[in-house]
């Protein structure tokens, strides 16, 4: 299979299991701060089990350690605002913030990754705005903080984002996810004293939590984290992230189904989702035509070597 396509897929397996996480989010009733500390120290506490992180982490350099623990910051912060924007509206709401990461990306990629500001993009992720504008203009008052928490956490993962496309070649990903989820671990104990009414950083969860803690750490956030960092090779972190547009929906279809949450939605909210998908598949016509000249492009930096087709997306 070439390695563009099986990057695709790859994708598409992230955005499903990243549709539970707002589910999860909803389901635990942990409060933010404990439900993020949790499912990082899960993840890296797991990671350190595995002989090929800590090769990863002495073959390593320290500056470089640095900054993926940096970015294992921006990872935490991220986590923590979305769940906050979860827990102050609902799963459905929370989750559809997230469709504002490519209007963010389109700006900040191109400023951080040094290259030039892409027009298409731009008016695409534009066109999520309006979709946006519709959802929040149909959900209930008290609803409304948890959705500019949840921009927050929008514009957070799009820094993440474009960091970590600039990063990803530089280390083992296991060991790389190891280091940004322990750093964030780390950076969130250190910050929840001084975090109004935040109580513990970690209570112990109860069995029930536990339980839906191992699945959301190891079921939604290892795996496809780990394929998120592999296809992230393959494509750029706006295109990735336009396919990514699907986690909302996809959690707002399981949050219907598992949660009951069709009863706190009107029409305006399913227009708005409309107008999200709509975006994304107009993305999708656009890159076809040149899909043939990336490959090219892609072949020559020695990055693929050998596929006729190059799709783009991103986690």
């Amino acid at each position: 299979m070439p390695s563009v396509i099986k990057a695709r897929l790859q994708t598409h397996l992230c955005v499903f299991l990243w549709g539970f996480t707002a589910v999860f989010g909803k389901l635990i009733t942990l409060p933010a701060m404990a439900l993020v500390c949790w499912r990082m120290l899960l993840v890296s506490g797991s990671l350190l089990l595995v002989p090929r992180v800590w090769r990863g982490l002495r073959a390593m350099p320290l500056k470089l350690c640095v900054i993926y623990a940096g970015i294992g910051v921006l990872v935490a912060l991220h986590w923590l605002t979305f769940y906050a924007a979860i827990k102050l509206s609902n799963a459905s709401v929370g989750a559809i913030c997230l469709a504002l990461i490519p209007a963010f990306l389109a700006f900040m990629e191109p400023l951080l990754a040094g290259r030039r500001f892409d027009t298409r993009e731009l008016l695409i992720a534009v066109a999520v705005v309006p979709g946006v504008l519709m959802i929040v203009g149909s959900t209930q008052d008290h609803m409304r903080i948890g959705i500019a928490v949840g921009v927050l956490a929008a514009l957070l993962w799009a820094l993440f984002s474009s960091l970590n496309k600039r990063m990803v070649d530089h280390g083992d990903p296991m060991t790389v996810i190891c280091i940004e989820l322990g750093a964030g671990t780390l950076f969130l104990l250190l910050l929840a004293p001084f975090l109004p009414h935040a109580g513990p950083a970690l209570p112990l969860p109860s069995l029930r939590d536990a339980g839906l803690l191992l699945v959301l750490s190891f079921g939604c956030t290892l795996l496809p984290f780990l394929l998120m960092l592999v296809a992230l090779r393959q494509m750029s972190a706006f295109a990735m992230q336009m396919i990514t547009n699907l986690e909302p929906v996809y959690s707002i279809v399981l949050a219907l189904l598992l949660l009951g949450e069709q009863r706190q939605l009107g029409a305006w909210f399913y227009a708005g989702v409309v107008v999200i998908l709509a975006s994304v598949f107009v993305h999708s016509l656009l890159h076809q035509k040149e899909a043939g000249l990336d490959t090219e492009k892609v072949a020559k930096d020695g990055k693929v070597q050998s596929s006729g087709l190059h799709v783009r997306a991103q986690a």
